[in-house]
């Protein structure tokens, strides 16, 4: 049994920020019927072709899909239906949208009193920037954050979204306490986040240490403060270690490197000069390093309980000791699609996955069951189909 059971929520999102949110709602139990346009469905459905890709498989799961042409009436006054159902509406629309639709603030109140409508924007309801659109680089740039991924002589962005994920965990969170205070008081809310604000959040230091301090952070800032390095090993794998601020790492360190080289290094004798010698000291321990396997260092750095990890490819990550004992992925069967290979809920519940876990759906797979549950039968359902509403 999930923890949401019985929450209702109606999801008019695309991409990742909106449907993260209403992912890991329906993880915990809630029921998400997903609302998708009848011709292509959620953008995300077609990347790498079709329209069961692996980032829609990835933000979806646990939800139910139906069709509908939201500027007919008809689409208009089933969409109500569902909000007069409904405990929570997530949308990630740029302001004025669900207005220019019909679905005004006042109207969706006056349709359920009870609505928490939840919204992600990317920089805010008003203000300058209101109608710009925003993705993922967008929001990390302006918010500082990407600046310190950055190099300023060969600027490239890299790896996974960010801003993207971390709103929809925003938002996720400002639902379950407007689901919890409406429990207590009856007062439904209007729950709202940007991307830009989300961003910032995330990652404040930068921020506070420039406002207090004066400190300008640049790509190396965190990593020399934290004392963060990766290399590459004489196989040519790579390997990671992160000796935060604790003396008895560093020391591991040198015992583990038996290089008294570097340990006499007076650069390198406190952690001050280490934070302000990183290029200079990530130098002699890259040469270090270039002079064992991994697996050896791994040895090494595991018998001075020094932190340390594999840099692992996103496919060496399944065969992990610790990730296949904690069981972090699942095989789900869809009726269509066959086995979907999914990654856990990461949250445990007295060490139980929280709910039962469903294959993300294909496009419009519930609208039939839905309508159903609307109180509509075959004949009108099949008059929605031929009318193009659904």
């Amino acid at each position: 049994m999930g923890c949401l059971d019985g929450v209702r929520i109606v999801e008019l999102t695309t991409m990742i920020t909106g449907p993260l949110a209403g992912q890991l709602l329906a993880d915990l139990g809630a029921s998400v019927v997903k609302i998708e346009n009848r011709e292509h469905g959620d953008p995300f459905r077609n990347y790498h072709g079709g329209r069961y890709s692996g980032h829609f498989i990835a933000y979806n799961r646990n939800k139910r899909s139906i069709t509908l042409d939201l500027r007919s009436q008809r689409g208009k006054e089933i969409f109500l239906s569902l909000v007069e159902r409904a405990d929570v509406l997530i949308d990630n629309f740029r302001p004025g949208v669900l207005d220019r639709l019909g679905f005004t603030a006042e109207v969706l109140s006056h349709a359920n009193p009870r609505l928490i409508s939840a919204s992600i924007t990317g920089f805010g309801v008003d203000g300058p920037y209101r109608d710009r659109p925003s993705y993922d680089a967008v929001a990390q740039a302006l918010s500082g954050m990407l600046s310190q991924f950055l190099d300023a002589q060969a600027p490239q962005p890299a790896g996974p979204t960010l801003s993207d994920n971390i709103t929809g965990h925003y938002l996720a969170y400002g639902i379950l306490a407007a689901l919890f205070e409406r429990a207590r008081t009856g007062k439904a809310r209007r729950v709202e986040t940007t991307m830009l604000e989300a961003t910032m959040a995330f990652a404040p230091d930068a921020l506070i240490n420039h406002k207090r301090f004066g400190v300008e952070i640049g790509p190396l800032s965190r990593v020399g403060t934290s004392q963060s390095y990766a290399f590459r090993c004489a196989d040519g794998r790579l390997i990671a270690i992160h000796l935060s601020n604790q003396q008895k790492f560093w020391d591991g360190l040198l015992q583990a490197l038996e290089r008294q080289d570097i340990a006499a290094d007076p650069r390198f004798a406190e952690r001050e000069g280490r934070i302000r010698n990183y290029q200079p000291l990530a130098a002699a321990l890259a040469d270090a390093f270039a002079a064992r396997s991994r697996a050896e260092w791994e040895q090494r750095l595991a018998a001075q309980d020094v932190p340390y990890a594999p840099v692992l490819q996103p496919g060496e990550v399944f065969d992990d000791p610790q990730v296949r004992h904690l069981g972090s992925f699942a095989r789900l069967q869809h009726p269509r699609e066959g086995e979907i290979f999914v990654v856990s809920p990461p949250v445990l519940f007295d060490r139980q996955r929280p709910g039962e876990m469903r294959a993300p759906p294909v496009l419009g797979e519930h609208t039939d069951e839905v309508l159903q549950e609307l109180g509509l039968d075959g004949d009108a359902i099949a008059r929605l189909k031929s009318d193009k509403v659904i």
